[in-house]
């Protein structure tokens, strides 16, 4: 499931902004991208994740962070190095009769001064860390929440209209045997076997009817929609249940298919088929 969260922590000259993305995966995969100076944090994040109420989905971590504190950096200054720039930069500019270069024009063209970013404080930056994250967190939780109960809705209403198809099948499958007694009485009139004991036709029917009754599978199927929807209403991780369930859906469904030997119910089975794949692509952002 989609969602994003923010949160900010600042304190004693560190500023922090942590950013949570979700998209739609099987699993819960963790990324990270965090400066290189912070790489310490990725463990307690990792923690900060999965014990708390994310199962499901691709979390992308974004850490940004500004150490604006005196004593953030050291500043190292190469005086031998700037000496030895001196002295020749001099003696060029007596030579050639031109002013010497400046302090800093020395100091850049030598690169005799250096800063470099002194260790972080892990303690400190996992602390505000862990209050930007909860910042985060709670408002992709609230986005992944809304979007939730707007996936309950088209949940329920696909679910709902594979039920009316699977109920126009259980209304229609009774005239399946008498249509195939008609269509076989009509095919034997034109062949001109008008004499055919009625016994041997009404036998075949039945056979005819006994491989296409499908009231076990509607039985079952009706079965899962009913379990399906106490899912959507229930607390805790229903995902891979109602996964499970729609796979034996399509496994009714197909046996329904094969069974019925009805241009009408073949139709509603591939229209029933429809519907259970926009279940299926639904639910995978259900933990």
């Amino acid at each position: 499931m989609t969602g994003y969260g923010r949160g900010k922590s600042c304190a004693d000259g560190r500023e922090l902004l942590l950013e949570l993305k979700t998209v739609n995966h099987r699993f819960l995969d963790v990324s990270f991208r965090l400066p290189k100076a912070l790489a310490f944090l990725e463990e307690p994040l990792r923690k900060h994740i999965t014990d708390g109420e994310l199962r499901r989905g691709h979390v992308e971590v974004t850490v940004t962070y500004q150490n604006s504190r005196a004593d953030a950096n050291t500043i190292t200054l190469d005086e031998p190095l700037l000496a030895q720039c001196a002295e020749r930069t001099g003696a060029m500019a007596r030579e050639l009769h031109m002013a010497a270069p400046s302090m800093g024009e020395m100091i850049s063209l030598c690169g005799a001064l250096k800063v470099t970013q002194k260790d972080e404080d892990a303690e400190a930056v996992t602390m505000l860390t862990s209050t930007a994250y909860r910042e985060a967190e709670a408002q992709l939780l609230q986005m992944r929440l809304r979007e939730g109960q707007m996936l309950a809705g088209d949940l329920s209403a696909n679910l709902a209209a594979a039920k009316a198809l699977c109920e126009t099948i259980a209304q229609h499958a009774p005239t399946v045997p008498e249509a195939y007694r008609e269509r076989l009485s009509a095919r034997l009139r034109e062949w001109g076997l008008q004499g055919t004991d009625p016994q041997r036709i009404a036998q075949e029917v039945a056979l005819m009817a006994d491989r296409c009754a499908i009231d076990e599978e509607l039985s079952r199927l009706g079965s899962h929609f009913q379990q399906f929807q106490v899912c959507l209403t229930a607390d805790g991780e229903v995902g891979r249940r109602m996964d499970f369930l729609l796979q034996e859906m399509n496994r009714e469904t197909n046996t329904i298919g094969s069974k019925a030997l009805d241009a009408g119910i073949a139709q509603r089975v591939v229209e029933i088929k429809c519907l259970l794949e926009k279940l299926r692509e639904q639910v995978q952002n259900i933990v």
